[in-house]
């Protein structure tokens, strides 16, 4: 007896596996664009400390309703203008 088997969409898969992160936004001065920074904690490979990484990404914010100081997840999208390639997911803590 044959099984029909159900193989994913490539698409679907690709929208499982994109990447997240969570920053704090530094500038919201641009239409629809926020200034993310996102710190990362990297092992040194030879001294073996951990050293503090800063990156900053430009993320599309449709409703224009984050402000600076905020703390917010992003998520990888396709590119939306020459630098923009996040977007902005949910707020997750409102700057006080």
């Amino acid at each position: 007896m044959a099984e029909t088997i159900e193989i994913p969409d490539a698409s679907d898969k690709a929208r499982k596996n994109r990447k997240t992160r969570e920053g704090l936004v530094v500038s919201n001065k641009m239409d629809k664009t926020a200034v993310v920074a996102v710190i990362e904690r990297v092992r040194h490979p030879k001294y073996a400390k951990f050293v503090m990484r800063t990156k900053k990404l430009y993320v599309h914010d449709d409703a224009n309703d984050v402000n600076i100081g905020d703390r917010v997840r992003i998520m990888e999208t396709r590119p939306t203008s020459k630098l923009k390639r996040w977007r902005i997911v949910e707020v997750l803590e409102r700057a006080k």
